[in-house]
Formats: C-alpha cells, sequence, structure tokens
C-alpha cells in the first residue's frame, strides 16, 4: 500500500482539558484532544476518530459530554468558531438505533428536521435527498420494524444528519454484529464521511478491529497506575494513533496486512494497564 496525500488544516473540535468527578470520585481528568480537518486531493474527505477503552473507563461520560448532554466540571468542548458545544451541535446515534415505531422511515427523517428548526417543506425536501444519498428511496414509506438492522442505523444516522449537518456521535456501532455486518457498517460510514469535507464521525466503541478498519484516528481513553498497579481515579486521553501516518487509513481489505494485525496486537497489549 502507498500512502496517501493528505494534509490536516483547521481544527474542527477541540477537547480542552475536560474534568469530571462522580460523588467526588473523578472519572475524567484533563481530557484534552482535536480533531482537525483532514484533506486529500480532489475528494472531500471528512473525518473517522475511535475513541477506545476498558469498561468503566469513563467512556460513556464524555460521549456525554461531548454530545452536549452533559457539562464538564472544568474545560470545555470547542467547535471550529469558538462556540463551546451544545445539545444539538452533534448528532447523536444510539446504540440500538431509537426510531419512532409509528412513523415511516421518511417520517423519523422529516421530525428530525422540525427538531432541528426546519420548516416542514425544507424537512421534506432535505429527507429525500438523504434517502437518495443513502441509497434508501425504495424504504422511505416502510417503518423501522420493515428494515433490517443495518437499514435502520442508516435511517438512525440519516436522521441525526437532519440536525447536525457534519457531527455524528455513535455509541457502539458494531455492537453484536457479525463480522460481515460490522464490515457493511464500516463501508457505510466511510462512503458518508467522503460526502463532506468537515463530516466528521466519533465512534465510541469496544471493537479495536472494526475502530482501526475504518478510523482515521483512534484515540484512547485510560487511567495512570500506582506502584502496585490499582487505577487511579480520573481517565485522560493515554494514547492517539494517526492511523493515516500508519499507512493504515482509507486502505480496503487492510484487516489481514501485517501492519493491521501488528497494531491491533499492540492495543490489545495496551488495554488490561488502561
Amino acid at each position: 500500500m502507498s500512502q496517501e496525500a493528505y494534509e490536516k488544516h483547521e481544527t474542527l473540535l477541540k477537547l480542552d482539558n475536560i474534568c469530571f468527578s462522580y460523588n467526588g470520585v473523578p472519572i475524567l481528568k484533563n481530557v484534552s484532544a482535536e480533531i482537525k480537518n483532514i484533506v486529500r486531493p480532489g475528494l472531500s474527505q471528512g473525518q473517522v476518530v475511535g475513541l477506545l477503552g476498558p469498561s468503566g473507563v469513563g467512556k460513556t461520560t464524555l460521549f456525554r459530554i461531548l454530545s452536549g448532554l452533559m457539562q464538564p466540571e472544568s474545560g470545555q468542548v470547542l467547535l471550529s468558531d469558538g462556540s463551546q458545544i451544545q445539545r444539538g451541535s452533534v448528532g447523536v446515534v444510539a446504540q440500538h438505533y431509537p426510531l419512532f415505531a409509528h412513523r415511516t422511515v421518511i417520517g423519523n427523517l422529516i421530525v428530525g428536521g422540525l427538531q432541528a428548526g426546519l420548516s416542514k417543506a425544507e424537512a421534506i425536501k432535505k429527507s429525500k435527498e438523504l434517502l437518495k444519498r443513502f441509497d434508501m428511496e425504495d424504504c422511505g414509506g416502510k417503518y423501522p420494524a420493515q428494515l433490517s438492522g443495518g437499514q435502520r442505523q442508516r435511517i438512525a444516522i440519516g436522521q441525526q444528519f437532519m440536525c447536525s449537518e457534519h457531527f455524528i456521535l455513535m455509541d457502539e456501532p458494531f455492537s453484536g454484529l457479525d463480522l460481515v455486518a460490522v464490515s457493511k457498517v464500516s463501508d457505510f460510514i466511510s462512503e458518508v464521511a467522503l460526502t463532506d469535507e468537515l463530516k466528521t464521525f466519533i465512534l465510541v466503541t469496544h471493537d479495536v478491529a472494526a475502530a482501526i478498519e475504518v478510523c482515521d484516528t483512534i484515540w484512547l481513553l485510560g487511567r495512570d497506575r500506582d506502584a502496585d498497579g490499582k487505577a487511579i481515579p480520573g481517565a485522560s486521553i493515554k494514547a492517539t494513533y494517526d492511523l493515516i501516518e500508519r499507512d493504515l487509513a482509507w486502505h480496503k481489505e487492510i484487516t489481514s496486512t501485517s501492519a493491521f494485525l501488528a497494531l491491533l496486537k499492540e492495543i490489545r497489549d495496551i488495554f488490561p494497564r488502561l
């Protein structure tokens, strides 16, 4: 594989020393990271960032702060214009894609648009455009129960695009999926990321292999350890993996390459110490 030409431009999203405690116990401590606009010649290349870490480390808390559903005790999450992130700034796709069961597919999308402040005419127009983009024009009149899991996930992502044009936060997007389904979800995320220069996915996941396959950057959330190896409360980002620099981003069929397997082993070996 040959490394793709690219540049990193302005900061799109910045986590600036995020701290949060619960009942006096630190959960997050000085969490800092940046997502920069990745520019590739001749392409509208979006960004895909994976947030990984063991269970109980604080991923859910950081997820809620990134989504604007929870405020940090100190620090801030900033957008490119310098404003702080708020509820509605980021589209949130929950783990089980909770669509409105009593509404059709296009009805679900329209509701998302109306909640984002679009007029009904604008919401209908944008909904139809999204169905066309997601290759689901024939599903507009169906109900969620009539869709496959992969189709429901596409609509859940589309619903969030009705609310947030650029940022999508996904909670465990690969949970419960077989290898074929994981590959399809990864392909879909990659395809959508290519639709706009500023499209940015943040995937909170336990699936290390799937994250390496689809992401261009991985953040590893973990805690320090004392002399006895006991975790010290308060997680931060302990490592950032630039998969572009490692020539692992934007390539098909990378899962059997030596570079992929080496990084997979490296991250899995670190997990027990986080």
